[in-house]
């Protein structure tokens, strides 16, 4: 082979005149490049099932027209003998069909066409023209098959395919159900990259240079041998090539081959979630100066070290995790994994200071994964909640022995690119920890990642009820990060016995945030924390609930709570609402947030209050308790400052002291009196550096709606999240206003969904009614393929109504 680099130039005028040749022979392409296309558009959805859907002439023409992604499940009724129970949510499950059909053009005679699947749940059998192409079990995995054998060239096809989510229970939380990721179209040569042939890595990193090394998997699909010519090119986030290297590569007939080219790219931009710079890998395949085929790959350049002695290095600094578990649903639009909900995730866990997410339990979207790289959001991209033994009848431990390597395969191979994960987790809290042959199997999975995957650690989440904890030594040794859930108070003694070990903690109660921040700051080997969890999630019915004496008692796994159909443990909630917690850990990890005022819901102002385990004292943003006038009511500050004081309608209630050995947390004890409740923090000179207030709302008068986009693409796909607040005449949110509200919308958009933070709520999702909760609720938006105005109004009982219009622009 023949390698040549340059430095300065490429070749993307003659690559451009060739997509644009090809783009116009692409009639039915929605969006992608030339040669993944998105499939989203145009499928008919049936609920119920029958064999002779898969027939490409059946006729489906009395089927649902929708868009992907969609979820059937976030659209049926919550109720109590709804097959996914608990666990799920208590949403509908079932059997659904999807079709599509679709023009293949006669350029496409010699080409490789194939259909790629980001996700569906679950048990996807896959059909062309008739055809199966076979059943993926793994709702979380994504797959792809290739069409080329079964596609009528110049004459309609029809993708069928049959999703069967009926065998409950399969999951320990909301699942949903259908195709609720992206669907694309591959067509390419038959000389070719891979799929997934990518693999971007930076060995070698320091702020004068970095070495890029790109492998990619060539493959001649052909009788003939063939030479072509590989280009790799790199560029930075203005376009500009900053490095590129080509090689001649010799392809025999019908063979594979990988390909190695390294490049140099001097005074490079260093990828952290405080810098999250993007770079993009261009790889292109050329016959005889034709070009064959072209993939891109966004990367990052960083380097990760980690060891008992020094913590987490990134880019050679030490970093702490701040991070937050989440599971993939979002919220009121279910499972659906519409590109901006999940970029909104990634934003709010920024917002409220974390620094990483572990993606609970199971292999996230990719466009959760690109907003993570792009905002800048460490992650530990996780497979599996469990192997062999069964938490729930029908969960994967049914297809483990037969599918795990694929399942695992496809998680490395699809996601080794994103700098925004430094860690695989192969596991979560595995049934089956006490077994010898759990040992193995670990170490089977563990060296299946580093074959793919060499440059970063492999972990699982361990955790043990009992006092049996040392016997998970050998387990733990087949990690280079060892996770503990809600066990880290074991690390001091661990570290004695085993000292080069490892440790983060991958889940921790809410309400044990500061004695985790003090192991985790406290001793090096510690690599972090993520809180369980980041975000409310449906499903996992009623964890992190508190509630009232005369309400259904005990742990959320103990028995129904029905109609808690969601969990309530996040510091975030359905809304994007910070809960309380949620202000006082991003104080302890980020010492530039100073001040934050809160009051605890009075024990009896509603009823005896009793907690759970991964639950918090109800404590709100209010300084509305009527009814509670001289009675003792405890504030909260949360402080960075050495001292607070708190004023009531503008007399001195006291100051204290505040600093680690306080907890950063003052609590004031004072009578309840309507007015403002103020904080202040005094800084070490004495001076009022800031303050925080509440003031007593008045009655509920109109709304108020934010949304967090005005303007949105006109592609069917993009959404705004619009908060919606009940307000007192001097705009003042009422914190305990539950009017009931009516959403409309009209022009070029349509209703997503509308939700509140209640979890007892069990109004539909879908559609056009909903109560406010604590004076809050959400509607969200979402375009449609025409441009122009969308006109949102929100009405209210005894409330003056408010509208919004946002833009949908091409």
């Amino acid at each position: 082979m023949k390698k040549k680099q340059n430095f300065a130039g490429h070749r993307a005028i003659g690559f451009l005149m060739a997509f644009i040749f090809l783009w116009g022979v692409l009639p039915y392409a929605e969006a992608g490049d030339v040669r993944k296309q998105l499939f989203d558009n145009g499928w008919r959805f049936a609920l119920g099932d029958s064999t002779a859907a898969s027939a490409a002439a059946y006729d489906d023409s009395a089927w649902r027209l929708l868009d992907l992604p969609h979820d059937w499940s976030i659209e049926g009724t919550i109720a109590a003998d709804a097959p996914m129970g608990n666990d799920g949510g208590y949403f509908p499950a079932g059997i659904g069909w999807y079709r599509k059909t679709f023009q293949v053009p006669a350029d496409y005679r010699d080409r490789k066409v194939g259909i790629y699947f980001e996700g569906v749940y679950m048990n996807a059998e896959v059909f062309i023209n008739g055809t199966s192409l076979g059943v993926w079990p793994y709702g979380y995995s994504s797959f792809f098959y290739d069409l080329t054998p079964h596609i009528r060239v110049g004459e309609a096809n029809v993708v069928a395919v049959r999703v069967d989510n009926s065998q409950q229970k399969n999951c320990r939380w909301y699942s949903g159900s259908g195709i609720y990721r992206h669907v694309w179209l591959t067509v390419t040569d038959k000389v070719h990259i891979d799929h997934w042939g990518m693999f971007v890595t930076t060995p070698e990193v320091s702020k004068e240079k970095a070495t890029v090394k790109v492998q990619t998997a060539l493959k001649n699909e052909t009788a003939a041998d063939r030479r072509i010519t590989l280009t790799t090119t790199l560029f930075d986030a203005k376009k500009q090539s900053v490095g590129e290297s080509e090689t001649t590569v010799d392809l025999p007939a019908n063979s594979s081959k990988e390909v190695s080219l390294s490049i140099s790219v001097l005074q490079p931009a260093l990828w952290s979630p405080d810098t999250p710079y993007l770079y993009e890998a261009r790889c292109t395949v050329a016959e005889s100066g034709e070009v064959k085929d072209c993939m891109t790959e966004n990367f990052g350049i960083r380097s990760i070290e980690y060891s008992a002695e020094k913590g987490l290095l990134l880019n050679g600094k030490k970093i702490i995790l701040n991070g937050g578990c989440l599971h993939h649903d979002n919220g009121f639009l279910g499972a659906a994994a519409y590109d901006r909900a999940e970029e909104r995730k990634v934003e709010l866990m920024k917002a409220a200071g974390f620094n990483a997410a572990r993606t609970a339990h199971n292999v996230p979207s990719e466009a959760f994964l690109d907003a993570c790289d792009r905002l800048g959001l460490l992650v530990i991209d996780e497979a599996f909640d469990g192997w062999r033994d069964s938490k729930n009848k029908y969960d994967y431990s049914v297809h483990f022995d037969k599918w795990w390597q694929r399942d695992l395969d496809a998680m490395v191979l699809r996601d080794r690119n994103h700098p925004s994960i430094f860690c695989w987790s192969i596991g979560n809290e595995v049934i089956e920890r006490k077994k010898i042959e759990v040992v193995t199997t670990a170490k089977k999975l563990g060296d299946r990642v580093r074959q793919l995957d060499g440059t970063r650690p492999v972990t699982s989440a361990l955790a043990a009820w009992d006092s049996d904890w040392e016997i998970y030594d050998p387990l733990a040794a087949q990690h280079e990060i060892v996770g503990y859930n809600y066990m880290l108070h074991r690390a001091p003694a661990d570290h004695e016995r085993v000292p080069s070990r490892v440790v983060m903690q991958t889940e921790s109660f809410p309400r044990s945030a500061f004695d985790t921040w003090k192991l985790v700051t406290s001793n090096e080997y510690v690599l972090g924390d993520f809180v369980w969890t980041a975000l409310d999630y449906l499903g996992e019915s009623a964890i992190g609930r508190y509630y009232y004496v005369g309400d259904s008692e005990g742990e959320h796994y103990v028995r129904p709570h029905y109609p808690w159909h969601g969990a309530y443990c996040g510091d975030i909630d359905l809304t994007g609402w910070r809960k309380p917690i949620s202000h006082y850990r991003d104080l302890l990890y980020n010492a530039d947030k100073k001040l934050y005022l809160a009051v605890k819901e009075p024990d009896n102002y509603y009823g005896k209050i009793k907690e759970t385990a991964w639950s918090v004292w109800p404590t709100w943003e209010s300084w509305n308790w009527p009814g509670h006038e001289g009675k003792p009511i405890e504030a909260e500050v949360y402080s960075r400052y050495p001292k607070v004081r708190l004023y009531l309608n503008d007399q001195l209630v006291g100051e204290r002291t505040v600093g680690v050995e306080q907890r950063f947390m003052a609590v004031f004890t004072l009578p309840y009196q309507p007015g403002t409740l103020k904080a202040v923090g005094v800084d070490a000179e004495g001076r009022e550096a800031e303050e925080k207030v509440l003031v007593t709302a008045g009655e509920p008068a109109k709304i108020r709606l934010t949304p967090d986009r005005k303007t949105l693409k006109a592609d069917g796909q993009d959404l705004s999240f619009v908060t919606v607040e009940v307000v007192d005449k001097e705009g003042r949110v009422v914190p305990d206003a539950a009017n009931r509200l009516s959403f409309e919308v009209k022009g070029a958009g349509v209703i997503a969904a509308v939700g509140n933070a209640n979890l007892r709520d069990t109004d539909p999702y879908v559609g056009k009614e909903r109560n406010a909760w604590k004076g809050r609720a959400m509607v969200i938006v979402k375009s449609t393929a025409k441009s122009g105005t969308i006109r949102l109004k929100v009405s209210g009982e005894g409330l003056d109504s408010a509208s919004l219009s946002i833009k949908a622009t091409r």
